[in-house]
């Protein structure tokens, strides 16, 4: 029961406290692909906090010392002796109620968001496979409408597509800034973390943490592909391809169904998420944290992962070389001296 309360102490206060003060900070903008990290060790610890608890409730602590069948023996006295006190059985259906529910909400609405995204992409795909044309020199598919526009299909047979609208608006210096940005969301595979981020704000949607997890993840991706594109080509030609698109309002309009020009909601666009602020950050000048600040927030935000594995696991390593269960001693038989 104590292991129980710390760990869905644990993580109401990460849920609670996380939101304002990761969101507040701005380290995250230096080092984007950390704060991705964050935030995904952040929500997976809430999760894996009350998963824990609940198995905690539903399974009583058992010392690992002992062999497999001392440890089986152990196993079920103890099982017998908590189910068989009052409201032992009733704390242990809760438990596994628990458990179970929060595992198959999050199982079932990241199992959507990916099934959702593959789909549009797999539709989007055969769209260009019949509008669009291939691009030897830029390796890109190129969609005819004259309103400038980048994206990206990740996943496999993942491909840059652009409009001759912004191959014509574009100088040869933007147009590598925007293809290395699109290149950087499929090389990084962020749809896989949008996927994750958003699989959870719909599992939880009442809960801020995941909430503004989803937010944070979507503005950061978008900051880690600038930040790939511009050690290639330069800050300055990304800020004015991103001005140039985001002016065009950063894609053709219209639907994803069949002849429409227009990405599905699972690509990436260079001009996707707060393009102001991305300009500004652009040609303000960039400062990276330093390497050893960044090996030393991905190692805290690993521990707060494992933090919930070690509470959980502790009692039981904490009883380790004592006896599994109080069983009686045998009858030692007694030997004739031969």
């Amino acid at each position: 029961m104590n292991v129980a309360v710390l760990l869905l102490g644990y993580a109401a206060l990460i849920a609670v406290l996380a939101p304002p003060l990761l969101a507040r900070t701005h380290w995250a903008a230096r080092a984007p692909r950390l704060g991705i990290w964050a935030w995904q060790a952040l929500t997976a610890t809430v999760v894996g906090s009350v998963v824990l608890a609940g198995l905690a409730l539903a399974v009583p602590v058992l010392p690992v010392s002992g062999g497999l069948a001392e440890l089986l023996q152990a196993c079920s006295l103890t099982l017998r002796q908590q189910y068989g006190t009052p409201g032992g059985g009733a704390v242990a259906a809760s438990g596994t109620a628990l458990a179970l529910a929060v595992l198959a909400r999050v199982v079932w609405c990241l199992a959507a968001a990916v099934l959702r995204a593959w789909t549009e992409r797999r539709r989007h795909a055969a769209v260009l496979a019949v509008v669009g044309r291939a691009h030897a020199g830029l390796g890109v598919t190129v969609l005819e409408d004259a309103r400038p526009a980048a994206y990206c299909l990740p996943g496999q047979g993942h491909r840059v597509v652009l409009t001759s609208g912004a191959l014509a608006a574009l100088e040869p210096g933007e147009l590598d800034a925007v293809i290395a940005h699109e290149r950087a969301h499929i090389r990084q595979r962020h749809h896989l973390v949008l996927a994750y981020a958003e699989g959870l704000e719909r599992a939880f949607p009442r809960l801020s943490l995941f909430r503004t997890a989803a937010v944070e993840t979507r503005r950061l991706v978008e900051l880690a592909a600038d930040d790939a594109a511009t050690a290639r080509t330069g800050s300055l030609s990304l800020a004015t391809a991103l001005v140039e698109l985001a002016g065009a309002g950063g894609r053709p309009a219209g639907s994803s169904s069949a002849g429409s020009p227009a990405g599905p909601p699972a690509s990436l666009a260079a001009s996707g998420g707060q393009v102001a602020g991305r300009v500004r950050r652009l040609l303000g000048g960039h400062r990276p944290l330093h390497r050893a600040v960044v090996w030393g927030g991905a190692l805290a935000a690993g521990a707060l992962l494992v933090l919930p594995l070690v509470v959980a696991a502790q009692p039981a390593m904490a009883s380790t070389g004592t006896k599994s269960c109080p069983l009686p001693d045998a009858p030692v038989a007694a030997w004739g001296v031969w």
